[in-house]
């Protein structure tokens, strides 16, 4: 796997997050959801704040934010433990994000061996376990007041997330734990991923279902009891069927070859009108169109979308060039490729066309994103 030589202000992010900082060259980002419960954290826990330290007012809500700070604070430990297994097995780490779930390590690639697998997964869950128990230790020495009650929150917080990260269902860290384990023994990473990801289904039934259990056992959950079940039950169902699809994927990776896939493609000057490149493509029995310098080598891939688009009493005025896209370092990929190395190449420049070129540098044709979408879709 390639490594960006881009600067860290350049690196490419998700729309709607905002970047922090990094950490070991990490870039650590929060999405906007996240200030939403920031907001959500200084509303509920107001009467808590009064009841600890009274006479604070308005203040109060700033104290539950800072709540709310401190425990994604952890939540980024945990986070970063992630990153760190990752980088320490080669692993290169694109970001960390916080949101309204928690938080998520974007790592390139997959670990090679269930035991990395394992090891990348359980580190989170056991940092915040740590975490949890040094601030029930500070909790035991505190007596009361706002530390008292932000102790006893981060430790009970922290010990909720490390045991329930534990369970064994994707997409949460015990779910991958497993996989690493069904991995290891069945010697398929695909029959882990299955495993796991049924788990996670049965995750999500459990955590929808926990507040009726609650009513079933005299309990009398309120309407924030039901939200936060059916949110969390969305989102383990949600994460388990994206990964019971991605497995299924998989097991077509291996008849996935560029060079089946691709399109003839004939090279033209970049000022050969439209309407003449479509008469040689057309008489080729070309599907695209590549624009080449003067000594043969590619610098543009026409863009089927433009050339549909363009009216054709303009096609016999129009330059090809003007409808190319100007081919970078990702754009031009091996025809040999496929499996697992060509969908990541493709990840990494994402667009609808690349051009594969042959071991001489002679180009071969063109690959379109949409048909290696519909090879590797189940049927």
């Amino acid at each position: 796997m390639s490594q960006s030589t881009s600067q860290p202000n350049q690196r490419r992010r998700t729309p709607g997050t905002h970047l922090l900082g990094t950490v070991a060259g990490i870039d650590i980002t929060v999405s906007n959801s996240w200030f939403l419960i920031v907001g959500f954290f200084a509303i509920i826990l107001k009467d808590r704040v009064d009841g600890a330290a009274p006479g604070l007012g308005n203040w109060a809500y700033l104290a539950g934010a800072t709540f709310a700070v401190l425990f994604y604070a952890s939540v980024l430990l945990h986070e970063i433990a992630h990153a760190l297994a990752a980088v320490a097995f080669e692993m290169p780490v694109r970001s960390i994000n916080l949101h309204f779930m928690g938080g998520a390590t974007d790592i390139e690639g997959e670990a090679e061996t269930p035991w990395r697998e394992f090891t990348i997964a359980v580190v989170g869950p056991l940092t915040s376990l740590v975490v949890g128990g040094v601030c029930w230790v500070a909790f035991k020495q505190t007596h009361h007041g706002l530390i008292f009650l932000t102790l006893g929150g981060l430790a009970w917080a922290n010990i909720v997330v490390g045991v329930l990260n534990l369970v064994p269902g994707l997409p949460l860290d015990g779910g991958r734990v497993l996989q690493a384990v069904v991995w290891a023994v069945s010697r398929q990473r695909s029959t882990g991923v299955v495993v796991a990801a049924w788990g996670g289904r049965v995750a999500a039934v459990a955590a929808t279902g926990y507040p009726f259990a609650l009513v079933a056992f005299g309990g009398s959950p309120d309407i924030f009891d039901y939200l936060f079940a059916v949110l969390v039950g969305s989102f383990l169902w949600g994460g388990a069927s994206q990964a019971l699809g991605m497995a299924k994927m998989r097991q077509r990776l291996p008849g996935l070859q560029a060079r089946r896939l691709a399109r003839p493609a004939i090279g033209v000057p970049a000022d050969l009108p439209l309407s003449e490149a479509i008469r040689r493509a057309q008489e080729a029995r070309a599907g695209s169109v590549v624009v080449v310098s003067s000594d043969g080598r590619p610098s543009g891939i026409v863009n089927e979308a433009a050339v549909v688009s363009t009216p054709s009493d303009r096609r016999p005025w129009l330059p090809i060039g003007d409808l190319a896209r100007r081919i970078e370092s990702g754009l031009v990929l091996p025809a040999d490729l496929g499996g697992e190395p060509l969908l990541l190449a493709m990840s990494r420049t994402p667009a609808t066309e690349y051009v594969l070129l042959e071991p001489d540098g002679t180009v071969f044709g063109v690959l379109v994103t949409k048909d290696v979408e519909a090879a590797v879709q189940p049927e």
